[in-house]
């Protein structure tokens, strides 16, 4: 549960603006999506497989 002081002088707009930014800094809205629907694990580890082989193409790139 994300917790937001607000003083009396803050508008909702600014309220409003300090939650969204804690809904990302915290990947809450990420997790929501990923936690729809079920991923089995090996599904899971060949999506990070593929991740990994893409950002290592990218940097071989780079690095060329």
């Amino acid at each position: 549960m994300l917790i937001i002081n607000i003083k009396n002088t803050d508008s909702l707009e600014r309220a409003l603006k300090i939650l969204k930014r804690k809904v990302v800094d915290t990947k809450q809205l990420q997790n929501l999506r990923n936690r729809k629907e079920f991923e089995k694990p090996s599904v899971k580890r060949r999506s990070e497989i593929n991740k990994a082989k893409y950002i290592q193409k990218k940097k071989d790139a780079l690095n060329k």
